[in-house]
């Protein structure tokens, strides 16, 4: 705890005095340093001797006397780190090297800070890390595809200045909690998305996504949130997302999606709310008009002739003009959870069950700055 001590102390040299952090650097006295706000002590693993375990400064609002509080000198002379929080303070430059040295470090929360640069590729060498938040920074480039490597649960990035296509192999990530919103993604969304067997909740909206949607997506058999409204994306919904029978909440809105809304997905009975509003869609069946009687489903600004709050005939007429096109057009009406694969949606619709009526996500709170 005597190293510990001492960059500490060091580091609080280095903080702005204000009310915000005196509540925290006032009990920073003495030698205990396990009694200090924002530092909790536990066990080693390897030696019996207690050892700062957890720094939680989520909220502190710490800042540098002249707008620069690096991170250096502090976060990676912890050497026994399990867990840093920092949400909503005013740490500047990058994340140091020596944390992909911190062995036991497994919960990384950098988010709403001022943090810059490219991705932090050391961060990837943190072999036991499960959780890594690095949203509403000004963090850019590319994020390297050895982040899709990761063991992690939660990835979360969004409200950052990335800027590169979508990684083709994005399914390899394990995550449970993916948010890559509010960026400047480009390109399809990858099929390999398919392959990703465990994501839950998914977030890619207001990015520059383009492209059809790969029928892989029906594949995503837990997830309950899927989101990519406001892209660039185009062509029909698949079939295959009647396969999304645990699916909470579905947005495509403010796209170039066309065509008919898949009976199967109207009919999924978890499904709470259908965001496909300003696209061009152009029919939608008995199962999809019951969802919007129930409020559950959003088609406003498409061209449904018979609805009402639809775009004008010139804006319909003149999307329809322009050549509509998408690779694997065949594969648009099969449906992979489903003996025979087509067009069963007419007589049946997958198993599932029936959730309660308020979806419980997770990924929507990581859009606003605060702690999780």
């Amino acid at each position: 705890q005597a190293k510990a001590h001492d960059v500490i102390q060091t580091f609080k040299s280095k903080i702005l005095v204000d009310d915000n952090s005196k509540k925290f650097t006032k009990t920073w006295q003495g030698t205990e340093v396990c009694k200090y706000k924002g530092f909790t002590c536990d066990i080693r693993p390897d030696v019996n001797e207690r050892a700062v375990a957890s720094v939680d400064f989520n909220g502190a609002k710490f800042a540098g006397p002249n707008g620069y509080l690096p991170l250096d000198g502090f976060i990676d002379k912890l050497e026994d780190l399990a867990i840093f929080h920092a949400n909503s303070n005013n740490f500047t430059g990058t994340i140091p090297y020596e944390v992909s040295k911190i062995k036991y470090l497994y919960e990384l929360d950098l988010s709403n800070n001022q943090l810059s640069g490219d991705f932090p590729v050391n961060v990837l060498k943190a072999t036991n890390l499960t959780f890594l938040d690095l949203r509403f920074n000004s963090i850019k480039g590319l994020v390297p595809k050895q982040a899709f490597n990761l063991d992690l649960d939660v990835l979360f990035l969004n409200n950052n200045n990335f800027e590169q296509r979508l990684p083709e192999n994005l399914g390899d990530t394990p995550v449970l909690y993916l948010t890559f919103a509010n960026n400047k993604f480009t390109g399809p969304i990858p099929s390999s998305i398919g392959k990703a067997p465990n994501l839950l909740e998914v977030l890619f909206l207001n990015n520059k996504l383009t492209g059809c949607l790969p029928y892989e997506i029906g594949n995503l058999s837990q997830a309950t949130v899927f989101d990519v409204g406001t892209n660039q994306l185009t062509g029909p919904i698949p079939y295959s997302f009647g396969c999304l029978k645990k699916i909470e909440l579905l947005n495509l809105a403010c796209n170039e999606f066309y065509g008919e809304v898949p009976e199967i997905v109207c009919q999924l009975k978890n499904l709470q709310n259908l965001s496909l509003s300003y696209n061009y869609f152009t029919q939608v069946g008995p199962a999809c008009r019951d969802l919007i009687m129930k409020k559950k489903l959003d088609v406003r600004n498409n061209c449904i002739l018979d609805l009402p709050f639809q775009r004008s005939e010139a804006e319909c007429t003149a999307f329809f003009s322009r050549k509509l096109y998408c690779d694997r057009k065949d594969s648009f009406k099969w449906v992979p959870c489903m003996k025979g694969g087509y067009n069963k949606y007419k007589h049946s619709s997958p198993e599932s069950t029936t959730s309660s009526s308020t979806p419980s996500l997770r990924t929507y709170s990581t859009l606003i700055p605060h702690r999780l």
